[in-house]
């Protein structure tokens, strides 16, 4: 599984933003999409995941109501709709996939893509 993530850039607080995951080469390696963010001097942290096949969604309460996730089957894309964004939201926001819902462990990552909020 190969993961491109994009959409990320520069933007004022209360600025909206999308980053895009783009996947390639899923069997079954791939079927549970997750983004996370890592800020600088701080840890990787969970943002939120959907299930490929059926949509189903979670969030972590950090971003719950302000970040939404999707996924478009057809293009082979998971989105990460954020609204509202803060200056704490300034992270490399990274996007990863696990085989279900059931395994813990994100075997395949992407490259980050880095978003930084003004205030």
């Amino acid at each position: 599984v190969q993961l491109q993530a994009s959409g990320g850039g520069s933007v004022q607080a209360g600025d909206s933003l999308t980053l895009s995951c783009a996947i390639s080469g899923r069997t079954f390696g791939g079927n549970v999409i997750g983004w996370f963010r890592q800020a600088p001097g701080k840890e990787r942290e969970f943002l939120a995941r959907v299930a490929l096949n059926t949509g189903s969604t979670y969030y972590v309460d950090l971003v719950k109501g302000r970040f939404t996730i999707s996924r478009d089957k057809t293009k082979n894309t998971v989105y990460l709709q954020m609204n509202s964004l803060k200056p704490e939201d300034t992270a490399v926001y990274y996007c990863a996939a696990k085989a279900d819902l059931i395994t813990s462990k994100y075997d395949f990552w992407g490259q980050g893509t880095e978003v930084t909020v003004s205030s």
